[in-house]
């Protein structure tokens, strides 16, 4: 696990922006991809740099909280690789994921998207809308790629670059978060940064950008693995939360 919240009880001698006691979350994997670190978040205590954490929002349980950071941070870095911005449209495929389900939100109420599409199966549509897409497509009955409509942008969550490419416009960015990617698609892997989530963090506490839990969630400690497996099923909405305390 990557993702983590909880208490600060102890500091180093350098660290200026946090002491004990304080509610912190944060991804403590600086880079997953390139320079994966051997010490998780699944466990009572982990250690972390002091630059991949944020303070919690006061109006987030640390469950809510723990769901945010890596799907947090992937969708606003992977916004900004594209140089997303106010009036732009956009479709993000896999919408209902953990990633997918705050690329909306973040489109929507942080970068001012204009219009907002997104795919999943036919059970999670009416969650898309809530969500705040304008256009739920079902991906089991439709082609998203031959829709007469294209987008500025398309964020590829599910490892579809290659169709993804024919549903923008010309000039038109494609950005997935399953490498390789389809070139000219552009690959992105996050850098763990809690400055993100810092500035993210009056959207959170307002309400307008809000933490997605799976139906399941939390699980227990004692039911790691099965978290695991309800994951691995791909019929998860949303973030899956293991919670050590019993």
């Amino acid at each position: 696990g990557y993702d983590v919240a909880g208490v600060v009880v102890n500091v180093g001698d350098q660290v200026k922006k946090f002491k004990i006691g304080d509610e912190v979350y944060g991804d403590i994997n600086v880079n997953s991809i390139n320079d994966p670190k051997t010490v998780g978040s699944l466990a009572e205590y982990t250690v972390a740099e002091e630059k991949v954490l944020a303070h919690k929002p006061s109006s987030l349980s640390f469950v809510e909280a723990a769901s945010l950071p890596v799907a947090t941070i992937t969708a606003y870095q992977g916004l900004e690789k594209v140089e997303f911005s106010s009036g732009k449209s956009i479709l993000v495929l896999g919408g209902a994921g953990g990633v997918g389900s705050l690329v909306i939100q973040l489109a929507k109420h942080v970068f001012g998207a204009s219009r907002i599409a997104a795919t999943a199966s036919t059970s999670k549509l009416e969650f898309l809308k809530k969500l705040g897409a304008d256009l739920a497509i079902d991906y089991t009955k439709e082609n998203y790629e031959e829709l007469a409509e294209k987008f500025d942008v398309v964020y590829d969550a599910v490892g579809e670059s290659e169709r993804g490419l024919k549903a923008v416009n010309e000039g038109g960015k494609v950005v997935t978060i399953v490498p390789p990617g389809t070139p000219p698609a552009i690959p992105f892997g996050l850098t763990s940064d809690g400055a993100v989530l810092e500035k993210l963090k009056p959207y959170l506490e307002s309400g307008k950008v809000k933490p997605i839990l799976d139906p399941k969630s939390p699980f227990p400690f004692s039911q790691t693995v099965e978290a695991f497996s309800h994951l691995n099923t791909n019929r998860a909405i949303g973030k899956i939360v293991i919670h050590h305390i019993p």
